[in-house]
């Protein structure tokens, strides 16, 4: 949710409240979450005759399908890679990936980010985890990786 851009909570398991209790359960033991607008107890109408359609907004519901889709295309894409170049640091610059001296100021992140995924990838750390730890948005990180695959210098690790 993060990598969303916009603020959320992520609140810890508790045995009380939606179905995921039960999935969690030790007979089932199925690692569920859930993802809601409201979390359980916040919604005072939930499971009552004043639990209507009254409540359903238009942008709030084109909100959740973003945060959906969002979620969705980062588990999609957190691939796990392994660097073809291991011993130091490739030449970027050869391959097009790295500016030259005096090229955009904008492309800073962008190549700290190749910088990263290189450094990372070692068939353990994937994409999410590279963003996480690199503090770059997770888009960023896929693109950079997207962009070193042309290059032979990553593959999949899984």
């Amino acid at each position: 949710l993060q990598h969303t851009g916009t603020a959320s909570t992520l609140v810890d398991f508790v045995p009380y409240g939606y179905d995921e209790r039960q999935y969690c359960s030790p007979g089932i033991n199925l690692p569920v979450g859930s993802l809601s607008r409201t979390p359980n107890g916040g919604y005072t109408e939930y499971h009552t005759s004043a639990d209507n359609l009254d409540f359903v907004q238009p942008q709030a519901l084109a909100d959740s399908l973003y945060h959906y889709v969002s979620v969705l295309h980062v588990l999609e894409g957190n691939i796990t890679y392994v660097n073809q170049s291991p011993k130091g640091e490739p030449q970027l610059g050869k391959r097009g990936l790295y500016r030259t001296m005096g090229g955009p100021a904008g492309d800073h992140q962008r190549e700290l980010a190749l910088l990263w995924v290189l450094n990372l990838s070692d068939g353990q750390h994937s994409l999410l985890d590279i963003a996480e730890r690199s503090g770059l948005p997770f888009e960023t990180i896929r693109t950079a990786a997207d962009n070193l695959l042309p290059h032979g210098l990553l593959k999949s690790g899984c």
